[in-house]
């Protein structure tokens, strides 16, 4: 438990120390970035401008080896279900760029992607310009735009990283189901918890 706990406390010293530079977008801005370039695991070209085509875009904000994306992604199987069945889009980042040349290499990322089957693209933000725009904190920090770019969801994909079975809120599943079905989402807005994205120092 106390393991836990000072994980928890050096990841949101961390976050902190980061939220006056890159202020996080609010609920109804519109998504930024649209044209920067970025590069799926299979090289591709990856622009989030073109991803909008069904009722929205997720865009998922992680790595390979923080210990809050360990602990959740058995949900990023759930979400990818979840996107699929709701004909929203989605996409992973990784724009830990101090970690390029170990844990969050462009290699790493392929490996980690075809360990846990992802069935969406999982892209690389080279100086951090994605999460610096969007203001992502943590990962995972999460991030849901309807048709029209515009942000509706954002924070924590639910109410327990530490184990599915005891999650009592699931946030995210819950907006994209509104979102979908077109009805409003009654919690738009969720603290973001994980470790903190390692940026690239300018």
């Amino acid at each position: 438990m106390k393991k836990k706990y000072l994980i928890l406390v050096f990841s949101l010293v961390a976050v902190l120390g980061f939220s006056q530079n890159y202020p996080t977008l609010k609920i109804g801005q519109t998504c930024p970035s649209l044209d920067l370039n970025l590069t799926n695991i299979d090289s591709e070209r990856y622009h989030l401008k073109d991803h909008f085509s069904k009722k929205g875009l997720l865009v998922v904000f992680t790595c390979n080896t923080c210990p809050f994306v360990v602990k959740w992604e058995d949900r990023y199987k759930l979400t990818e279900q979840w996107c699929e069945e709701n004909d929203i889009e989605m996409v992973y980042v990784n724009s830990n760029d101090q970690k390029r040349d170990g844990d969050d290499s462009f290699k790493a990322m392929q490996n980690h992607a075809l360990k846990m089957d992802y069935k969406f693209p999982y892209v690389i933000d080279k100086a951090s310009r994605l999460a610096n725009s969007f203001g992502a904190k943590t990962t995972p920090h999460i991030f849901l735009f309807n048709s029209e770019k515009v942000l509706v969801y954002k924070g924590a994909i639910d109410d327990n990283y530490d184990s599915i079975k005891d999650v009592e809120n699931f946030y995210l599943r819950d907006a994209i189901i509104s979102l979908s079905k077109g009805k409003k989402i009654t919690t738009p807005e969720t603290k973001a918890v994980g470790c903190s994205i390692k940026r690239f120092v300018y």
